[in-house]
């Protein structure tokens, strides 16, 4: 039988043999010490636990200062930590462990607040909770356990599913739909209009640039979260559309009709251009750019800081500007050190060349 799940909060703490034996880890050093609080190596102090999850960190546990130490089972190295718990993944069981130590989560008791707008024509769930300022229009649908929190817009015919988490002063436009469990954070907005002007020339030889109405959604799966300040375009018309369990992150743009499958990834300050479809299991790495009008097979990932401008096979790692794939990428990288080495081979030869002419 499992042991019972640890207390939780900042005044807890758990003795090294605690926690080797909740992560199923195997113990090394002092089973007594106390860990109280999760740091970086470089940062711990004493009474923390930190994990070495690549052997390039190993330098820094020369002089880290945590009591406790994750690291791989099969690890080898010296440490003058007090204790080590070798682990089948340190990142994932300090992760776990960080759960056990967080600090309770604020709890949103059902209710509206007094200030809140919400429209006659709204369809309220079951234990809904719905902070101050918060304005919700006609004819929206919000599924039962939902919180949305303080100075949130949410427009006409919005749909939230169940268990949806809208943070401070997002945005959902209307006609928008959410699937069960999104967590949308502070800053996201929803179903904006996308980028699409037509420039017609005028009879004075002047041209006017005239606005293409955007007349579709933005559609969320399930467990769809989306971060900070990340933008996503309504459909010129259809929908833009998120696959269930997509994590978009920070600062992301995504353009209006474009298709994300489940399970993929965008990282922070990635832009992904109209009408591109990204498959399921795919990651967009940070910053990185994908023109309009592009596939993303299954599985693919374009690296960080790299500029797509073609169609991405499954399974593929594409990466620079312009993006290509990671062993035509490597061999461009190495191409001008190759040509040194031929130059320097060629001035060798010649030196020869030159001694047995004299």
């Amino acid at each position: 039988m499992p042991p019972p799940p640890p207390p939780t909060g900042n005044d807890m703490f758990m003795t090294a043999k605690e926690l080797a034996e909740r992560l199923g880890g195997k113990l090394d050093g002092d089973a007594a010490q106390e860990v109280s609080a999760l740091a970086s190596l470089a940062e711990a102090r004493k009474g923390d636990l930190s994990f070495l999850k690549e052997a390039k960190y190993a330098a820094q546990l020369a002089v880290t200062r945590a009591s406790v130490i994750l690291v791989p089972s099969d690890w080898t190295g010296t440490c003058v930590v007090p204790a080590l718990i070798r682990v089948a993944d340190p990142n994932a069981a300090f992760g776990q462990a960080a759960e056990w130590f967080a600090p309770p989560p604020v709890v949103r008791s059902p209710g509206i607040h007094p200030t809140a707008v919400v429209d006659s024509d709204v369809l309220l769930g079951k234990d809904v909770h719905i902070g101050p300022w918060t304005v919700i229009e006609a004819g929206a649908v919000i599924g039962d356990k939902c919180v949305i929190e303080a100075q949130v817009f949410i427009g006409q015919r919005v749909e939230l599913g169940e268990g949806c988490h809208i943070y401070p002063q997002v945005t959902v436009r209307e006609g928008c739909r959410l699937g069960r469990r999104v967590i949308l954070h502070s800053g996201v907005r929803i179903g904006g209009d996308g980028y699409g002007y037509n420039p017609v020339p005028q009879a004075d030889g002047t041209i006017s640039i005239v606005k293409i109405p955007q007349l579709g959604i933005v559609e969320l799966g399930d467990d769809v979260e989306v971060g900070c300040n990340t933008t996503i375009d309504r459909a010129r018309f259809g929908r833009t559309r998120i696959g269930n369990s997509t994590k978009i992150d920070n600062l992301v743009q995504i353009g209006h009709n474009v298709e994300i499958g489940d399970y993929s990834g965008v990282i922070a300050q990635a832009g992904i251009a109209g009408s591109t479809r990204i498959g399921s299991g795919c990651l967009i790495w940070a910053q990185a750019g994908l023109s309009g009008h592009l596939k993303v097979g299954d599985r693919g990932q374009v690296g960080p800081k790299s500029g797509l401008t073609k169609d991405l096979p499954p399974g593929e790692y594409y990466l620079g500007q312009p993006a290509v794939s990671r062993r035509e990428f490597a061999a461009q990288m190495l191409l001008p050190r190759q040509v040194e080495k031929l130059r320097k081979q060629v001035a060798e030869l010649k030196a020869r060349l030159g001694e047995s002419e004299v």
